[in-house]
């Protein structure tokens, strides 16, 4: 489709002035970027405002416009496991986020990495898990990516050069401006979103004769969801539940509020986005009601934005097509620098040149973040997919076998490292041989269980797997060193007997 001038006009003055905010950025609160805890964190100067925009900027985002809708307008009802998932990730974050950050402002950590480190005193286990944060966040930022690509295609603009600007534009604000940047985007991008949601539910409807006349027009098979889903479903919202803040972006964000108090309050606050989430999921209804056709390039990835121009005054579907390539760009930004801060800190400065300096650390990880889009972009060329969202749900089979590295703990003190380790190991080596079987076009996979085949996201089995290897290594290990100590001890007492006689 070709936009119309005033679409063109609304969407190129709502992207260009939010890249000149990007740069402006760095301005704001004026401190030494040249300090990795400045460019990559914002100086954990945060406040409760600005942490639940940014939090929510870099929860939800392309995926959420593009992915979420898509699937609910390809594959109905199954689309909508991202309303629970985002029900039961804040209860899970607010146990652990709000300790997590008191041990990393106590110790100057900036990375998970960082605190597994000195938890288990290995730098192979951090080594590790930050290597698995950066590999698990080149398809989500993939996935933004593509959310700019769909967008700007959607009016007809040629898609490589458009995508080249917007490559460009991201890579040098976050260089320049670090954390800073998607900050201040982040307002200005959810209140575009939330603007675009409740145009999209007053509008829509109204032309299409009701949200009855809406659900009426769906497929029955897209309504409901049929039994053989079921264990599809919730394991897949389970598993991301499990997944989201365990990803290096989320734990940056949160990281980068100024106190506890903050970080609790923003777990408490951020369900509200569950609320505009679940209207969203609605647009790939509402997109089947309104017989919208999807260009064969993108499929039903496109149903939203094709929903948009079809529907909306030509004005108002540039502006939310706009917020679709903004809400890209600020999550994009921020996963970026989060994969950034785990090479310069885990992997540069402590594994290839311990003796870099404070600045030198700072500045591999604005290099390594132009690597890491780049390596995005690569990824959405390589591994094409039907459904986007599994850019995303692929990441996550990787990133929540970190879970008990980071998570477990912080309040399970006993954990042994090479038992971590090695549950880590054969968790990651099972879910990404499982992703290859699929040929990563699903993160689904029918498991033999007992005899009954039960079709779950494979995040769950593999992170079952790693918990069990590592509590049972645990457990053996302090079996060992205890009949070690005690034989030690038996050793002793004989020596002294054999002396006194």
């Amino acid at each position: 489709m070709t936009a119309s001038p005033a679409e063109f006009i609304v969407f190129f003055v709502l992207t260009g002035g939010i890249t000149a905010l990007g740069f402006v950025a760095s301005r704001w609160k004026r401190s030494d970027l040249s300090g990795l805890e400045e460019w990559g964190l914002a100086g954990r100067r945060l406040g409760t405002f600005l942490t639940w925009f940014l939090l929510g900027g870099d929860l939800y985002t392309a995926y959420t416009f593009v992915a979420v809708p898509g699937l609910v307008f390809g594959k109905g009802a199954l689309g909508f496991f991202a309303v629970p998932y985002t029900v039961l990730v804040f209860p899970i974050a607010f146990f652990f986020i709000p300790v997590l950050w008191q041990v990393a402002r106590n110790k100057g950590y900036v990375t998970a990495a960082d605190f597994v480190k000195d938890r288990f005193q290995s730098k192979s286990l951090a080594v590790t898990v930050a290597i698995t944060g950066i590999l698990a966040t080149i398809p989500y930022v993939a996935l933004q990516i593509y959310g700019i690509e769909v967008s700007i295609g959607e009016m007809g603009i040629p898609v490589h050069l458009a995508l080249t600007i917007a490559f460009v534009a991201l890579a040098a604000f976050t260089y320049v401006s670090g954390l800073r940047a998607p900050v201040l985007i982040a307002v200005v991008k959810d209140l575009l979103i939330f603007i675009t949601v409740i145009l999209a539910v007053i509008i829509v409807p109204s032309h299409l004769g009701g949200f009855n006349h809406i659900f009426n027009s769906v497929p029955k098979k897209y309504v409901g969801l049929p039994p053989k889903f079921f264990s599809a479903y919730s394991s897949l919202a389970i598993g991301s539940a499990l997944a989201l803040f365990l990803y290096p972006h989320s734990i940056n964000g949160s990281l980068g509020a100024r106190s506890k108090d903050i970080v609790k309050r923003n777990m408490a606050l951020l369900p509200i986005y569950s609320v505009v989430l679940g209207l969203i999921a609605l647009l790939g209804y509402m997109a089947i009601a309104a017989h919208v056709h999807v260009p064969k390039a993108y499929g039903a990835n496109a149903a939203a934005p094709a929903l948009f121009q079809q529907m909306f005054p030509a004005p108002v579907a540039g502006m939310a097509l706009a917020a679709i390539s903004i809400g890209a760009l600020v999550p994009a930004s921020v996963m970026s620098i989060a994969a950034a801060n785990l090479f310069s800190r885990n992997l540069w400065h402590d594994l290839l040149r311990p003796g870099s300096g404070r600045n030198q650390e700072a500045t591999v990880a604005k290099i390594a973040s132009l690597a890491v889009k780049f390596a995005a972009l690569v990824f959405i060329l390589a591994v094409p997919t039907k459904y986007v969202l599994y850019y995303q749900t692929a990441g996550g089979v990787w990133i929540v076998q970190t879970l008990p590295a980071v998570f477990l703990a912080l309040f399970i003190k006993w954990l042994d490292k090479w038992a971590t380790l090695l549950g880590m190991l054969v968790g990651l080596i099972w879910g990404t041989y499982l992703l290859a079987k699929v040929a990563f076009k699903t993160s689904f996979y029918s498991f033999n269980i007992f005899g009954h085949h039960s079709v779950l996201y494979i995040g769950i089995p593999t992170l079952v797997i790693n918990v069990a290897i590592v509590l049972v290594g645990t457990l053996i290990s302090r079996a060992a060193r205890s009949g070690s100590a005690l034989g030690a001890l038996r050793e002793e007492d004989f020596l002294e007997k054999l002396l006194a006689n």
